[in-house]
């Protein structure tokens, strides 16, 4: 029962995030996430801690279920409520599907930080729309832009893994306007001056505009004005050359 052997053999690393992946007794994939005193175990798919709430994936899929159901049997989801209680066991496994994409993020399974962060915020607008208390609507509120970010990270390290930039590029940009949103919505700051999570995925999108090629036209009109600032008339002909070339290669094309 004792697993002082285990965290002998895994080093816990002040100011570092640990995780691994390893295969549990039951032949399924766990992953663990060190901490100062010990470890989290988790299950690499499905509900993280491997249970299945009143027969369902999560409690949230639950309460979801038990939201439709009342709209059929209503017709309206008006009056709908969920109580204190319910609000607090959904934040509490909120918790663990946090848990569990820090290390998906360390471990750059980037596509599993996609769904659940995505799960989370999906939670944060079920409590918004239907918690009876006004705190049990807004107290995950403020962790809205993290969750954007993380999620907008991993989606756009994951198209440049699949060779994609200008597709990162896109879904980085969406998700600083997502938060930015968010801050316009709450008034507070968030944009140059402020709000690490848009520092962030700002420094992200420098990093992703280096990888896309740059535009040939855009390229040989630079170094036209340069040759022509340098009066390299020579050379300056050239490169209106190969504009008119590709120019002609496009209309071409368009026919």
């Amino acid at each position: 029962m004792d697993i002082s052997e285990i965290l002998r053999d895994w080093p816990y690393e002040p100011g570092q995030i640990s995780a691994r992946k390893v295969k549990g007794d039951d032949g399924r994939e766990k992953i663990q996430l060190r901490l100062d005193l010990g470890l989290l175990q988790m299950e690499s798919a499905g509900h993280p801690s491997g249970i299945r709430p009143h027969g369902h994936d999560s409690l949230l899929d639950y309460y979801e279920y038990l939201l439709e159901r009342y709209r059929q049997e209503i017709g309206t989801d008006e009056n709908f409520v969920l109580d204190e209680g319910a609000c607090e066991k959904l934040r509490d496994e909120a918790v663990m599907y946090y848990h569990r994409y820090l290390a998906e993020f360390v471990l750059e399974d980037y596509a599993s930080v996609v769904r659940d962060t995505s799960r989370n915020l999906r939670v944060m607008d079920f409590c918004a729309e239907y918690a009876g208390d006004e705190s049990d609507r807004i107290v995950m509120e403020q962790y809205r832009p993290y969750v954007l970010m993380m999620r907008t990270r991993a989606s756009g390290l994951l198209a440049l893994r699949d060779d994609q930039p200008k597709s990162a590029l896109a879904a980085v940009r969406k998700g600083i306007r997502d938060i930015q949103i968010y801050y316009n919505r709450h008034d507070e700051e968030g944009d140059e001056d402020g709000g690490s999570d848009l520092a962030v995925l700002q420094s992200l999108v420098k990093e992703i505009e280096l990888r896309i090629p740059p535009d040939p036209v855009t390229k040989l009109k630079k170094e036209l004005a340069l040759a022509v600032r340098e009066e390299r008339y020579e050379d300056a002909a050239g490169l209106r050359d190969e504009l008119r070339h590709i120019a002609g290669e496009s209309e071409t094309a368009g026919l």
